[in-house]
C-alpha cells in the first residue's frame, strides 16, 4: 500500500534519515538499559562466547576457594595440636631435669655390733627390692679363717723345649760319575755349578769324591766359605748341600740339565738253545766286569732238559755271585741274560765249552755261541740320571726359636732346647731377680706358673710364645688366706660401694663411725642383717628393716605420666572437620579447575612413612618408678623428648610449608578470578559514558530530520495552493 503513495525525494530521503536515527537510538537505549554492549551471541558472536568461557573458569576456581579455605583451617588445626604437644614435651622435659637434681633419698644409720657379729661363720648384710630388685645381693660384714688358693696357670699340654737350630740339608740321590763329554749343571741358590767328566780341577765329577769336591769349591766360590757345606747323601752313594749350621739359610737346586746319554742296559741275546741228553753237561765263564772277576756257569743234564729249566738254572747261579736284582736271565726258545736297568754293570760270557759225555749237544746248540760275547752297560748321563732330580726343590733351615713370654708384665725366656727341668730352674731365676711374686713349677710334665704363697693376686701371661707354650687360657686369680674378723664401717663401705650389682642402687657412706646406708630408689629397699640401730649378721623378723624410697620422684613420676596422657588427648583433639593431620589422615586439595594440580598433606617421618603424632609415635614411653632411680636413666628418657622436639619440630615445618603453598595458591586463585572476570566484563560492558553521548547526538539528529521532513513537506504544500 506504501507503494500507492508517491513521496517526494526530499521526503523519502527524510524519512529514511529518521528511520536509521530511530533503530540507533534504540539500540543505544537497550546498551544503557543492560549495561551491556553485547547482549547475545547476535551482537558479536566472539566477544559473547569468550566472555562466557572466561566467566565460567572464574566461576570454576571461585568454587574450589572454599576447599582452600578448609584446607587452611585443617593445617591451622595441627599447627595448633602440635603447639600444644611440643609445649607439653618441654613440660615433660622440665620434670626430668627436676627429677635430676632431685636428692631426697631416704637413709638409715647403724652401729657394728661386733659381738654379735663374730667370726664363728660368714654372716650377711642382704639387701633386696628398691632398685636392687627381687634377686637377693647379699654383703659379708665378717670373715672366717680360710687356707688361701694360688694364682696358677698351667700349660694345655706337655712341654716342648723350644726349637734348635736345624740347617737345611738336600740329599742327592746315586751319583755314578760323568763320562766322556757328558756335563752336568744346576743352581743352588740361584747360583750356577757345573760338573764335567774330567778328573782335576775345580769342575771335575768324574767320580763322586771329585764331584763333592767340586761343588764345595764352587759354593765357596759364590756365597764365601761356611756358607754351604757338602757331604754324602743318606745312603752314602751320593752327596748332600747342607746350609748354615744355625739355620739361617736355605738350600734350592734349580735348573737341573745334563748333556750327557741316557743309560744302557748290558744285554747278551742268545740263540735258540739245544735241550742236553744223556749225560750231557754244559759250562761257560760269566763276568760282569769285563773279564776282571769271572764265574763259572755249568748245567747238569737235569738243568739243560730245557731252554726254561736251563734259564732258571743260570737265574739261580748268578743270583748267588752277584745278589737277586743284579741280572736277569729272560728267554723263550733260548737265553737271554740282562744287567741292571741302569747300566751299572756288563754281561760277558766267554770258555763257552763244548757238551761233554756225548750226549749230543754242541757248543753252537746252547745258543750262547763258541767266541767271548761282550756287552758293556753305561750309567744315565742325563739330568735324570745324576741325582738331584729335574724340579726345583727347596729345604728350608730352621733357626732357634727360644719361647719369650711375661709373668705379669717381668719378661721370661726359655733358652732353644731347654728341657722343663732346666726351664724350671731359670724361669725362677729370671722371676727371683725382679722379685716377682710367681713361681715355675713342674707340674706332672707341664709347666706351670703359680703364686709362691696365695695371695689372691692376679696372675697375667702375655708376650710373643705366651700362647704357645701354654695354651688359651692366661689369666687366673686365687684367693689369699682368710682372716677371722668382723668388718669396719669403712671395710664395709668399700664392700657395698664395690659390688657391682649394688652400683647406683644402695650407696654406703661412714656416718661419724655407723655405717649409713641409702636406698637410690623410689621404691622400699629391704636390709635383712641389722637391728633398727646396729649390724648384727642377723635373719628374721627383727632384723629386717626398710628404707623407704624416694617420694619427691616418685611424685614427678605421677607427674610425667599426666603429662604424657595430655599429650595424645592433644594430639587426638586436632581434627577440622573431620581430619585430623595428627593421626595420620591424608588431606587431599585440588588447586585448579581441571584437577590436573592438586596437593596432598599427611605427617611423615624422615623415611616417608606415614606418621601419626602419639606419644608411642613419638618414642615416649610411660615412666615407671624404675624409671628415676638413676641419672642414667632420666638422661637417657631427656635424650628421647630431644627426638621427639626434633620429630614435631621438623613436622611443624611441614605443615608451615603446606600451608604456605596452599595460601599462595589462594592467592593466585583470587587474582586469576579477578582477571578473569575483568577480561569477560571488557567483552561485553557498554562504555555508559559513550553511549549517553550517542543517544544525545541521535536525539538532535531525530529533531533535526524531523524539521527538515516538515519543511519537505511545506514543497509539496505550495503546489497544492495552486490548485486551490
Amino acid at each position: 500500500m506504501s507503494n500507492d503513495i508517491t513521496l517526494s525525494a526530499g521526503v523519502r530521503a527524510n524519512l529514511l534519515s529518521l528511520q536509521n536515527t530511530a533503530t540507533l537510538m534504540q539500540t543505544t537505549q537497550n546498551r544503557l538499559a543492560t549495561g551491556k554492549k553485547v547482549n547475545s551471541a547476535l551482537d558479536n558472536p566472539i566477544s559473547f562466547f569468550t566472555s562466557q568461557s572466561l566467566q565460567s573458569r572464574a566461576s570454576d576456581l571461585n568454587a574450589l576457594l572454599d576447599s582452600m579455605s578448609n584446607g587452611i583451617q585443617t593445617i591451622q588445626a595441627a599447627n595448633n595440636g602440635l603447639t600444644s604437644i611440643t609445649s607439653t614435651v618441654q613440660s615433660m622435659q622440665s620434670t626430668l631435669n627436676q627429677a635430676l637434681q632431685d636428692s631426697s633419698w631416704n637413709s638409715s644409720s647403724y652401729s657394728i655390733d661386733s659381738t654379735t657379729i663374730g667370726t664363728a661363720s660368714v654372716k650377711n648384710l642382704t639387701f633386696s627390692g628398691g632398685a636392687v630388685g627381687s634377686t637377693a645381693v647379699n654383703v659379708a660384714v665378717n670373715s672366717v679363717a680360710t687356707v688361701g688358693t694360688q694364682s696358677a696357670v698351667t700349660a694345655a699340654g706337655t712341654y716342648q723345649a723350644p726349637s734348635v737350630a736345624a740347617a737345611a740339608v738336600t740329599n742327592s740321590g746315586k751319583y755314578d760319575g760323568l763320562q766322556g763329554a757328558a756335563t752336568y749343571t744346576f743352581k743352588v741358590n740361584g747360583q750356577d755349578i757345573t760338573l764335567d767328566s774330567t778328573t782335576t780341577g775345580s769342575q771335575s765329577g768324574d767320580t763322586l769324591a771329585h764331584a763333592k769336591a767340586s761343588i764345595q769349591t764352587q759354593l765357596d766360590a759364590r756365597f764365601g766359605a761356611g756358607t754351604f757345606t757338602v757331604g754324602s747323601n743318606i745312603a752314602g752313594d751320593g752327596f748332600s748341600i747342607t746350609g748354615k749350621a744355625d739355620g739361617t739359610n736355605d738350600v734350592t737346586i734349580s735348573n737341573q740339565a745334563g748333556t750327557g746319554a741316557a743309560a744302557h742296559q748290558a744285554t747278551f741275546a742268545g740263540g735258540a738253545f739245544t735241550a742236553l741228553t744223556g749225560a750231557d753237561t754244559y759250562s761257560f765263564n760269566f763276568s760282569a766286569d769285563g773279564g776282571t772277576t769271572t764265574h763259572a756257569i755249568t748245567l747238569t743234564t737235569a738243568q739243560g732238559a730245557s731252554a726254561a729249566t736251563a734259564r732258571a738254572a743260570i737265574q739261580t747261579q748268578l743270583d748267588g755271585f752277584y745278589g737277586a736284582g743284579a741280572f736277569t736271565v729272560s728267554g723263550t726258545t733260548g737265553i737271554t741274560i740282562s744287567g741292571k736297568a741302569d747300566g751299572s754293570n756288563s754281561v760277558q760270557i766267554s770258555a763257552q765249552a763244548a757238551p761233554v759225555n756225548a750226549g749230543g749237544a754242541t757248543a753252537a746248540g746252547m745258543g750262547l755261541g763258541t767266541t767271548t760275547q761282550s756287552d758293556t752297560g753305561t750309567l744315565d748321563q742325563t739330568v735324570t740320571g745324576l741325582g738331584l732330580g729335574t724340579t726345583t726343590t727347596t729345604s728350608t733351615g730352621t733357626p732357634a726359636s727360644p719361647y719369650n713370654f711375661t709373668v705379669n708384665g717381668d719378661a721370661v725366656t726359655i733358652a732353644a732346647g731347654t728341657g722343663l727341668a732346666a726351664a724350671v730352674t731359670s724361669i725362677n731365676s729370671q722371676l727371683s731377680a725382679v722379685n716377682s711374686k710367681f713361681q715355675a713349677v713342674n707340674n706332672g710334665g707341664k709347666l706351670e706358673i703359680q703364686e709362691i704363697t696365695a695371695g689372691g693376686t692376679a696372675l697375667t701371661l702375655a708376650g710373643a710364645d705366651a700362647t704357645t707354650v701354654f695354651g688359651g687360657t692366661l689369666t687366673n686369680t686365687g684367693t689369699a688366706a682368710g682372716v677371722a674378723a668382723v668388718q669396719t664401717v669403712d671395710q664395709l663401705v668399700a664392700s657395698i660401694n664395690g659390688n657391682s650389682s649394688l652400683a647406683g642402687k644402695v650407696k654406703a657412706t661412714n656416718d661419724n663411725g655407723n655405717l649409713r646406708i641409702t636406698n637410690l630408689s623410689l621404691t622400699d629397699l629391704s636390709v635383712v642383717g641389722a637391728s633398727s640401730t646396729a649390724v648384727n649378721g642377723g635373719t628374721g623378723g627383727s632384723n629386717t628393716q626398710t628404707i623407704a624410697g624416694n617420694s619427691v620422684r616418685k611424685g614427678l613420676v605421677q607427674q610425667f605420666n599426666t603429662l604424657r596422657d595430655q599429650l595424645d588427648k592433644y594430639a587426638g583433639d586436632s581434627s577440622y572437620n573431620g581430619i585430623n593431620l595428627l593421626s595420620g589422615d591424608n588431606l587431599k586439595l585440588t588447586l585448579n579447575e581441571t584437577g590436573s594440580s592438586a596437593v596432598n598433606i599427611q605427617a611423615k617421618d624422615s623415611n616417608g612413612n606415614v606418621l601419626s603424632i602419639s606419644s608411642t609415635a613419638l618414642g615416649i614411653n610411660a615412666a615407671a618408678n624404675s624409671s628415676f632411680d638413676s641419672a642414667a636413666g632420666i638422661n637417657s628418657m631427656l635424650t628421647g623428648l630431644t627426638t621427639a622436639l626434633s620429630t614435631l619440630r621438623s613436622q611443624g615445618s611441614a605443615f608451615g610449608s603446606n600451608l604456605s603453598t596452599v595460601q599462595n595458591r589462594q592467592d593466585f586463585t583470587k587474582s586469576m578470578i579477578n582477571t578473569l572476570q575483568t577480561g569477560a566484563d571488557n567483552l561485553v560492558l557498554a562504555d555508559t559514558n559513550q553511549e549517553g553521548a550517542n543517544l544525545l547526538a541521535l536525539q538532535t539528529r531525530q529533531s533535526l530530520s524531523t524539521t527538515a521532513l516538515s519543511m519537505a513537506s511545506q514543497a509539496s504544500q505550495a503546489v497544492l495552493q495552486l490548485f486551490q
